[in-house]
């Protein structure tokens, strides 16, 4: 079993586009229809990096939403809420929060070239106090029809797609945030996991036609 040298191509190519400094952290998403969205909508903007904090129960992912796109984003659970946000403002990340207040400004307003962490949060209480302490703005998505809140899949898709477009502008799809070296040990891992998961397909079938 071993990856064809189409796909370690195409691998290498999507890796060039990935988007290193355009981040999101999802503040307790609990529904997995929610969460799985999100990762999709990431892997197509070209997000490497999705981070969560999950305090429910179960599975969060569900492979039949995210059309094995989790395989391509690197997503990371976050225990520790301070330590992390202080990190990101350390890595020179603007972090932008998805949250309703007279400070709240249109998406469109931020420059979504500059390092960008968007948090975004649980599908009934929003953005916790706790995260929302360290946004440097507030962000609001314009609307004008009789419910004013959008699903929180349908509203990060909104804004990252938002930045993406500001990105493209920029030409900066076109310059690989990834060093070669990242590039090449992102590409092991990922590899070797996708070997793993097509070996126990086997495994499975096999089982399953002996049975």
């Amino acid at each position: 079993m071993f990856i064809t040298e189409n796909r370690l191509k195409k691998i290498y190519e999507i890796l060039k586009k990935r988007q290193k400094n355009l981040q999101v952290f999802t503040d307790n998403v609990k529904n997995q229809h929610n969460f799985s969205a999100i990762l999709r909508t990431c892997d197509a903007v070209g997000v490497l990096y999705l981070y969560y904090r999950f305090l429910g129960h179960g599975e969060l992912i569900n492979e039949e939403i995210t059309m094995g796109s989790h395989k391509w984003v690197i997503h990371k659970e976050v225990s520790n809420i301070d330590k992390f946000f202080q990190k990101k403002k350390e890595e020179g990340f603007q972090i932008v929060a998805t949250y309703l207040s007279e400070d709240s400004i249109n998406f469109r307003e931020i420059d979504y070239t500059k390092p960008t962490l968007i948090v975004v949060g649980n599908e009934v209480q929003g953005v916790s106090k706790e995260v929302l302490k360290y946004a440097d703005k507030q962000i609001i998505i314009p609307m004008y029809g009789m419910a004013q809140s959008l699903n929180v899949s349908v509203a990060t898709g909104v804004i990252l797609y938002e930045a993406q477009r500001q990105r493209e502008e920029k030409g900066l799809y076109n310059k690989p945030s990834l060093s070669e070296e990242e590039i090449q040990k992102i590409i092991k891992k990922w590899s070797t996991e996708d070997v793993i998961k097509q070996k126990k397909k086997e495994s499975a079938m096999r089982r399953f036609l002996s049975s």
